[in-house]
Order: C-alpha cells, then structure tokens, then sequence
C-alpha cells in the first residue's frame, strides 16, 4: 500500500503506519504479524516495529500472536466529524426523521469511490447489512452514493469511480452508461433510490445535504427493509419528510459555517 507519496515532503513511515490500521476491518478485526505485513504489502521487520509503536501509542492491543484495535482509533474518525461539525448539526433532524418514519436514517459523504457513513439513527431492524459510523459501502450501489456522485462533473465522477473500493464487499461489473444514465435523473429530480442494489432485503432513498453555497457536501437517507417497506411508501411517504429534514440541516449548516461556533444552537 505504502510508497504512493511523491512529494519532497512525504513521510513514508507515517503512510506504511496508516496502511497498517487500514488493514483490520470487520472482516480481519483480529490478526497476526505475518497477516498484516501481507495485507500491507510491507516487509516483516517493518510491521513489527510499526504495530509495536502503535501498541505504545493506544491504538493497537497484542494478545498472543495476534493484535486487534483499540478503541482510541475512533478518535482519528471521530475527530474529522467533530471537525465539521456535522453530528451536532444532524443529530436532532435525523433522531427527528426517525421518530417520524419509525425507520434508520444516516449521513454520509464520499471518499474515492465509496461512501463513508459519517452519522446514523437507527432503529432496531433485522437488515442484510450492519452499519455504523465509518461503514464503508461502494458509492455507486447505494442511494446516497448516487446523490454524491450526480453532484460531481463527469470528469471528477469517472476519477472517483475508477479507484478500487476499499468497503471489503464482492466488486460488482459496473455498467458505466446506464450509471451516467440513472445520475442524470438524480440531478434533475433531487433524490435517488436504491432498490436491493446493495444486499438482498435493502431498500433506501437519500437526498443531498448542501452548504451555505448550495454545494452538495453530504448525503442523507432513510433505509428500510424490502419485505416491509414498498417502493411507494418509501417515495411517497418517507422521502417528503427526508427531504424536510435534510433541508433543515442544510440550513443549520450554512449557519454554523457563517457565524462563531458559540454563537450556534442548532434547533
């Protein structure tokens, strides 16, 4: 993973170090040096000396022959979204949202080709899929990774979908036309569907999330089970109130942005 850098400034050992906690996921949550140095890409002696510093920092525990993350690593994700302030701004709307529609609702913005969930409300549902704050899901089969990508000139769109997704799921053939297709429908009508394009049983529409200058900056859904939930009811019920609340935040945002932070209260 490591070696990308190419400016005079780059610290390679801090990117070999950020590759390693890159390589525990919910998929490897436990693993052994030899493990990591393969999913790394990286030399045996350099893990180890890597994973101990990580150990002595808090963010790693070694328990045997094996190491696991700690706890502490949630600031490095958390400290982005206290960053923007964007829970606080989000948190009332989307505990609102669901109150309303008895279903989860999340935030999320995107990073290469995927989306990262950046907030959630949820409610307890039996869902294909479990997700959190930093979940990762390939953009361009989810409802709000359509509204993020829509947001994009074609030129930036076709970067951003051409790196690799880091979400661990199976790569699916993307049909890149009728994707250019289906965005141009999302840009003209304001929301997109996902309709059991991520897992079995998944169904969700989001809407975009924008600043005081009317840039999308983020996404926002309701997600419901398909056996429960219908295409109709989802659009004809939920989406309305999806897209009152994310307005809401998209109006608390552009106050947080515009005045001091002790000023704000958001409603």
């Amino acid at each position: 993973m490591a070696g990308r850098g190419t400016g005079p400034d780059f610290v390679e050992a801090l990117a070999r170090g950020l590759d390693v906690l890159c390589c525990f996921d919910e998929h490897h949550p436990r693993m052994t040096l030899t493990e990591v140095a393969t999913a790394a890409g990286l030399a045996r002696p350099t893990v180890r000396r890597l994973l101990l510093t990580l150990q002595e920092l808090g963010y790693v525990r070694a328990d045997g022959t094996t190491f696991t993350l700690t706890p502490r690593v949630l600031r490095l994700g958390m400290a982005y979204v206290g960053a923007l302030g964007m829970w606080d701004v989000a948190r009332p709307h989307l505990e609102d949202l669901v109150r309303r529609t008895g279903e989860s609702s999340s935030m999320s913005q995107l990073d290469g080709s995927d989306i990262v969930y950046i907030a959630r409300v949820a409610v307890p549902k039996i869902i294909a899929l479990r997700v959190a704050v930093g979940t990762r899901f390939p953009a361009a089969r989810t409802s709000q990774g359509k509204v993020l990508l829509a947001a994009l000139d074609r030129s930036t769109r076709e970067a951003v979908l051409a790196e690799p997704s880091r979400s661990g799921l199976p790569v699916v053939p993307l049909d890149a036309a009728r994707l250019e297709d289906e965005l141009a429908v999302v840009r003209a009508r304001g929301w997109a569907l996902a309709d059991e394009e991520l897992a079995p049983g998944v169904r969700s529409v989001a809407v975009p999330v924008r600043d005081g200058t009317g840039a999308v900056r983020a996404a926002m859904n309701v997600t419901v089970h398909a056996a429960e939930t219908s295409v109709d009811v989802l659009t004809g019920e939920y989406l309305p109130l999806l897209l009152r609340a994310a307005g809401d935040v998209s109006a608390d945002w552009a106050l947080v942005e515009a005045r001091p932070q002790a000023e704000i209260r958001p409603a």
